[in-house]
């Protein structure tokens, strides 16, 4: 670790530590789960924006600073400048970061009702084996990037619905779109390590890539991808949502055809395809969340 005199943490390092860039994905979900609850906003604001500090800015943040405490000797090599390696963070300052912000992910989410309470104990409780020994999931591409798609969309799926209904279990619709999109999230973690097989060759984590090579990884990532999107399409005609799951079709086809450009060099272009491809994933998700609700209502 780089050295310093601070005993401390500067505030511009504990937000860097917090990562907001991470917030949006659980944000997001968040925001379709409010969508498929089918309730109206009127008279719930202050519910809404609860929630959404809690997805995004507490449980998410929370992970972030977990993630960063346990592979802060991984850090020190691949990337001193990070908080926690530099010492701008010093200590055992960035694991106390850690548990507070777990409490008080926990305190928020005990105002909301028992059931966002359960969805964001459970997904702290992922965030934390994620990281941390002895299960450190991450360690393992199948495990790790499961419970990634399921913190970071499902459950913040159903968490966004549940605040919306005052706290209850969400409808069975809404939690099999939850699922559907978490699963396939599992391949949008995978697209993230493409970038370091390297250094998880190195220091042995079993990242999809380090395991399968590049070329196997990249089409396991496609399939995960893609086969929950074409359940969601059956389910949204099962649900005569006819536009929405032509809406879906249109942007599952939109990605087929960057996934044909991704599979021919997915080491180079695994990042052009986070950026390009997946935005098309998400606007799939609201999509769905529209039907459900015009199902609820």
């Amino acid at each position: 670790m780089i050295s310093t005199n601070r005993t401390t943490p500067a505030p511009s390092a504990v937000l860097e530590l917090l990562k907001p860039v991470t917030w949006f994905p659980p944000m997001w979900a968040f925001g379709c789960g409010v969508v498929a609850s089918g309730m109206p906003l009127a008279g719930r604001w202050g519910l809404a924006l609860a929630g959404i500090v809690l997805a995004g800015p507490l449980v998410c943040a929370a992970s972030q600073a977990v993630n960063d405490w346990y592979d802060r000797e991984v850090d020190a090599i691949n990337e001193p400048n990070r908080p926690i390696p530099s010492g701008r963070i010093p200590g055992t300052w960035g694991f106390r970061i850690a548990v507070v912000w777990t409490a008080l992910s926990l305190l928020l989410a005990l105002t909301l009702g028992r059931w966002v309470f359960a969805a964001a104990l459970v997904g702290l409780v992922l965030a934390w084996a994620y990281s941390a020994p002895p299960l450190r999931l991450k360690q393992n591409g199948w495990w790790g990037n499961l419970a990634c798609g399921l913190c970071y969309e499902g459950l913040a799926w159903v968490t966004g619905a549940a605040v919306m209904i005052g706290g209850a279990l969400p409808p069975l619709p809404s939690l099999m779109l939850a699922l559907l999109y978490s699963l396939g999230a599992h391949g949008i973690m995978t697209l993230n390590d493409f970038k370091s097989v390297a250094g998880d060759l190195r220091m042995g984590i079993r990242s999809l890539p380090a395991m399968l090579g590049a070329a196997r990884a990249a089409r396991v990532a496609c399939w995960v991808m893609g086969l929950p999107q074409v359940v969601v399409i059956g389910l949204l005609l099962h649900w005569g949502r006819a536009i929405e799951a032509a809406i879906v079709v249109i942007l599952l086809t939109g990605q087929l055809l960057m996934m044909q450009r991704f599979l021919a060099a997915p080491t180079d272009r695994a990042i052009w395809y986070s950026g390009f491809g997946v935005p098309l994933y998400v606007l799939g998700m609201l999509a769905s969340a529209i039907a459900v609700r015009g199902a609820i209502g």
